[in-house]
């Protein structure tokens, strides 16, 4: 596309370059603190990543599909690209290195990140060709609302809802019931079934950032740094009774991670396409492939993790014991440095192919 925007380009391999940072420490058991998600309400830095990348998706869907008309081709396309996602994302949940390569059906789990990204770029896609935008703000606000209404009123087996980790939370209640062993976590999974209906919002919040970028306005950056500075008022005042939550993906929890994507997009958008600013090439590279770089990563990452070097250390223990961890360093550092050393390396991998035009859709 002529006259990309270089700031969407760099937000989005920003977001997947941290991605690889925080799925990739020496030792779950150490990480460097701003690397943790929050515990459960509340947010921590890491736990704006993946919604950066929901609502970078929203803003490329106006780049994407703006010319486009909704008809059976376009349909088609969108419809293969989600299966796509969705496909990788149950073959990373599926496979081991014993043959057939395939998990007993009962140990796999169904949700993942990448399945998320194809729920909801499917639902976001269908949702920009359709729909006028008073009627995007109106499902927008209907999902947001009607799942803040549905996690508050509707009791669950007898008894009230609950937004805290528990049996009688209604999120965790369909999932275990619909998934069973299929889950993250035998109580919950934070790619769960009735949580994704408030990601589509993160994307359609993307939307409108999305047609900011593509507008007439002059000044796009001021204008989206007071949307994110709205949104960022109005999730925190919805966290006071209705918790900030990324397990849960809630009402609060959307409109605050928006808010400060929309905050690091003007910024970025402010010092690269209106000051001119050149920075964040290697970026650039990796949200040129950002996909396939993120696969790729959990794969290898997953690789490491299942080749044994012996019966008790797995080929990622073992190199991140012999080369990261040292007498003078803190396990938190021991385990930070390793985090950057395959972030570096994907970053090499994205700078490579960006070097020989390869570019690797799914």
């Amino acid at each position: 596309m002529k006259n990309r925007i270089v700031s969407v380009d760099i937000f989005r391999g920003m977001t997947i370059v941290l991605m690889i940072l925080v799925n990739t420490p020496g030792t779950w058991s150490e990480v460097y603190a701003p690397l943790l998600h929050a515990e459960w309400h509340g947010y921590t830095p890491t736990d704006l990543v993946f919604p950066f990348f929901l609502f970078i998706v929203g803003t490329s869907i106006v780049f994407a599909y703006r010319n486009k008309k909704a008809n059976r081709a376009v349909y088609k396309k969108i419809t293969i690209r989600s299966l796509k996602l969705i496909g990788l994302g149950l073959f990373l949940g599926a496979f081991t290195l014993s043959f057939p390569f395939i998990k007993e059906f009962s140990e796999i789990r169904f949700p993942g990140v990448l399945q998320r990204i194809g729920v909801v770029f499917f639902f976001a896609a269908i949702l920009f060709l359709n729909l006028n935008r008073k009627q995007l703000i109106g499902v927008l606000i209907a999902i947001l609302v009607g799942y803040w209404l549905l996690m508050t009123l509707l009791p669950v087996a007898g008894e009230p809802s609950t937004y805290e980790r528990a049996p009688n939370n209604l999120a965790n209640y369909i999932d275990l019931n619909l998934l069973g062993s299929h889950m993250w976590k035998p109580d919950y999974d934070p790619e769960g079934i009735l949580s994704t209906i408030p990601a589509i919002g993160s994307a359609l919040l993307g939307i409108f950032t999305g047609f900011i970028l593509v507008s007439q306005q002059l000044k796009k950056a001021t204008l989206m740094f007071g949307l994110g500075g709205s949104l960022l008022l109005v999730g925190h005042l919805w966290d006071l009774i209705f918790p900030i939550n990324k397990a849960l993906w809630t009402s609060s929890f959307v409109l605050v991670t928006a808010g400060w994507g929309n905050v690091f997009l003007a910024l970025i958008y402010y010092l690269t396409d209106v000051r001119k600013i050149q920075f964040g090439s290697i970026f650039r590279y990796a949200g040129a492939n950002a996909i396939i770089v993120y696969f790729l990563s959990s794969f290898i990452t997953k690789i490491f993790y299942l080749i044994r070097v012996d019966q008790e250390t797995s080929l990622h223990a073992w190199l991140f014991q012999n080369i990261f961890v040292h007498d003078f360093l803190s396990g938190q550092m021991s385990s930070l440095l390793y985090a950057l050393a395959v972030t570096g390396f994907y970053c090499l991998l994205a700078f490579e192919l960006y070097r020989r035009k390869i570019f690797i859709k799914v």
